[in-house]
């Protein structure tokens, strides 16, 4: 049986006023696309941060990408962050730079060959549909473009798991339906785990999936 990409066992998740989440049951197989919605403030953000490993878990189990958050060194946070790729909803790209440059960027401080940074960007490109953009720089490109680099990023390491932080939340609904579209083409061509969070009801509505929802200090899954 193969091992859950995301594994959660009664997991408590606090920030600076006190427990934010408590005893979240949560696991999601490989392969899979699922939304995890709720209001602003609900936690949502804070357990996309706690499964890359950016806030700390107060009790409980979890494993992420075959790695125990809980006894996680310092040293093996790289090496966990290798394997998930995060998409933020305000890009958060270098914008001196140029969309190439951000790729490489990633791959150089991730330990790449060199003989292999130029063909994994062409093709990475390639599949977020932005190929002749390479040269540009990020603050000439539209919102949705941004977005794609973005994606790319994320996408640029073969990552096990993406995590997405409403990455539609900037978008004006024709791109966010484009995004989206991309998300679920990515998933299903190269089985990369996805965890959206997102209130855009419609896009969820459009392409429908497996829904966790983030509410009253836990996560719940309607559909068990």
């Amino acid at each position: 049986m193969e091992t859950p990409i995301i594994s959660l066992k009664d997991v408590t998740i606090s920030h600076e006023e006190g427990p934010l989440l408590t005893h979240v049951d949560l696991q999601i197989d490989a392969g899979e696309f699922v939304y995890l919605i709720g209001k602003s403030g609900a936690g949502k953000t804070s357990l996309l941060r706690t499964l890359y490993a950016d806030l700390d878990i107060d009790t409980g189990e979890a494993r992420v990408c075959d790695f125990d958050l809980v006894h996680l060194k310092r040293r093996q946070i790289p090496l966990l962050r290798r394997r998930i790729g995060i998409v933020f909803q305000n890009f958060r790209l270098l914008g001196d730079r140029n969309v190439h440059d951000n790729l490489e960027f990633v791959l150089r401080a991730t330990g790449w060959k060199h003989s292999e940074i130029e063909p994994q960007i062409v093709k990475t490109l390639q599949a977020v549909g932005i190929a002749d953009k390479a040269k540009a720089r990020v603050h000439n490109l539209s919102e949705g473009e941004q977005q794609r680099v973005g994606i790319a990023r994320a996408l640029i390491n073969n990552p096990s798991l993406i995590l997405a932080d409403e990455p539609t939340g900037n978008l004006d609904p024709n791109t966010s339906s484009d995004i989206m579209e991309l998300l679920v083409d990515i998933n299903r061509q190269t089985g990369t785990t996805m965890l959206i969070s997102s209130h855009d009801f419609m896009m969820i509505d459009k392409y429908q999936s497996r829904i966790l929802v983030c509410e009253n200090g836990t996560i719940t899954d309607p559909q068990q």
